[in-house]
């Protein structure tokens, strides 16, 4: 069974940082593409950040320049590093793994951005 537990949300100001952290059960020596997406309320969830295969990575239009994606494969970890955050980045994050062709996903973790 695969899990995927994130941490390192909370509240922070306006233009603060905060380094999300996603903790996998399984080796990602073992997992096709990672990613980080969220959802704010009453709106669908969008995708932030990706690692696909051959470890290319893409970014969500509206986080170039601040957001940066990041593996860990000691520790089996993905991490999101935000900053510059900005108040419409208030969003529930999801941390994501797809291993052949199943997707597994984390349960959140709430980041608040006050202005």
């Amino acid at each position: 069974q695969v899990q995927l537990v994130e941490s390192g949300g909370g509240l922070v100001q306006a233009g603060g940082s905060l380094r999300l952290s996603c903790v996998i059960s399984v080796s990602t020596f073992n997992i096709n593409t990672m990613g980080w997406h969220r959802q704010a309320p009453g709106k669908q969830r969008e995708l932030v950040a990706h690692i696909g295969s051959f470890g290319r990575i893409t970014y969500a239009d509206f986080v170039k320049g601040r957001f940066t994606i990041s593996r860990d494969y000691a520790k089996n970890t993905v991490y999101l590093q935000m900053n510059s955050l900005k108040p419409e980045d208030t969003a529930v994050y999801y941390c994501a793994v797809g291993i052949g062709t199943t997707a597994y996903w984390g349960q959140g973790t709430q980041v608040t951005v006050s202005s």
